[in-house]
């Protein structure tokens, strides 16, 4: 039933069978965590074999090089070659790194701090401000990234393709200061958006006040995909090369949520131009990245088919805890008016709306239940939902039991801070 519609005897008495249900939630003392998207163990476990993919005598690429030994800031020609489907791009395109793409788009936005791009006069730490563009909600480490180095946030509207592009391509064509903008842009954390043709070709082609405007692509769900008609997303590199700005982009994906989190390999993706420019400055922080890690993977997935039938037994663990997500969701709220939530194809999240004011308190309260949620504000720069209405749910690494008990508490947190809400507003709250 719409809350709206009750009259307020009736909305009194369920607000008081939801609060009875609430306390029998707390007394169960719960402590489960839907905070973050990590792969479940069960996930881990389809890359163990990894761990033996090489053997005593077999650490040299197919050219001879000894991957024990110092060099390649790039990576091996293996690796670029086995990830170069994934990515969309040539194996000259590619730049091999360590674990992490988070790291590697830290080191990047700080060596622009530092130094400034291909197209900088000044590194950007000497101008009085920087400024980036973040379509929300969005993925909470990218504003992190840009709150620490002091870079300027801008909120951008999300659409169903994408962000919305009359907003980004006015903002960029009139500021000098707008430097870039973060993009997730397939099955994006954390609306599960993937962006249309028009949206990636009006980011490829729109006119910018910098000449040093870049686009930080982190296509982190390429290949999580949760159905057998996966989207497709159009090729970033080419498009802004067929634009006429070659050196606009910089791609990023990683191996995170394929092999190992803590053990996986990343990606960038650019012009040669921009690769070139970055080897330099590489050459004066390494000496070389883990190669051998690089051999590992190359040896254990082999190829592209590799990939993916590896990435089917991943969605075959995963996907049935997104059904049980969105059946509780529709279940629970499917007719009351009281929130939306996304319906993804692919990656690890799913978004849920509230009415606007509740997301906070829904948060809290599920926590003072004994449910750990991503806090509510953390998908909006400086943490500041300006509705108070998004949280990004996490099904992927509660074991199923676990995640039913989870999300029966979230909608009727849902429900009861909801109900607490039109109370306050009727002024029947004691």
């Amino acid at each position: 039933m719409d809350f709206k519609i009750m009259n307020d005897t009736t909305l009194q008495e369920y607000y008081s069978s939801l609060s009875n249900r609430y306390e029998d939630f707390r007394a169960q003392k719960l402590n489960l965590d839907m905070s973050r998207g990590k792969p479940c163990t069960d996930q881990l476990d389809l890359s163990s074999d990894l761990l033996e993919s090489l053997s005593k005598t077999d650490y040299k690429t197919a050219a001879g090089v000894d991957c024990r030994n110092y060099g390649g800031v790039d990576g091996i020609p293996e690796a670029k070659e086995l990830f170069s489907w994934m990515l969309d791009a040539n194996p000259q395109e590619i730049m091999i790194g360590g674990n992490s793409s988070l790291t590697m788009m830290h080191d990047l936005l700080s060596r622009a701090m530092l130094h400034g791009f291909l197209e900088s006069e000044t590194p950007w730490a000497k101008l009085p401000t920087v400024k980036f563009l973040c379509p929300s909600p969005g993925y909470d480490r990218h504003f992190a990234i840009c709150e620490h180095l002091g870079i300027e946030m801008i909120p951008v509207d999300y659409q169903a393709d994408g962000p919305d592009m009359e907003q980004v391509e006015k903002l960029v064509a009139a500021d000098p200061a707008i430097k870039g903008i973060w993009c997730v842009p397939k099955y994006s954390n954390p609306t599960g958006v993937t962006y249309s043709d028009s949206v990636v070709r009006r980011l490829a082609a729109m006119p910018t006040k910098a000449p040093d405007f870049r686009i930080f692509w982190d296509n982190a769900y390429s290949v999580h995909h949760l159905t057998n008609t996966p989207d497709q997303l159009l090729d970033i590199l080419k498009t802004c090369t067929q634009a006429g700005h070659p050196d606009r982009v910089f791609e990023f994906a990683s191996t995170s949520k394929i092999s190992f989190p803590g053990a996986g390999i990343a990606m960038l993706v650019s012009s040669a131009n921009n690769i070139n420019w970055l080897k330099k400055h590489l050459n004066i922080q390494t000496i070389g990245p883990d190669k051998l890690n690089q051999l590992r993977h190359v040896r254990f997935f082999k190829d592209q088919a590799g990939i993916e039938t590896h990435m089917h037994k991943h969605a075959a663990i995963i996907k049935p805890k997104f059904d049980i997500v969105l059946e509780i969701l529709e279940s629970e709220l499917g007719d009351k008016n009281l929130a939306s939530w996304s319906k993804p194809q692919g990656g690890y999240f799913i978004s849920l709306d509230t009415l606007p004011g509740c997301a906070q308190k829904i948060v809290a309260t599920a926590a003072a239940a004994g449910v750990l949620l991503t806090p509510a504000g953390a998908t909006f720069p400086y943490g500041n939902d300006p509705e108070d209405k998004n949280i990004r749910l996490s099904p992927t690494f509660p074991p199923i039991s676990e995640l039913k008990q989870a999300m029966e508490l979230v909608v009727l947190c849902v429900q009861l801070v909801s109900a607490e809400q039109e109370l306050a507003k009727r002024k029947l709250l004691s």
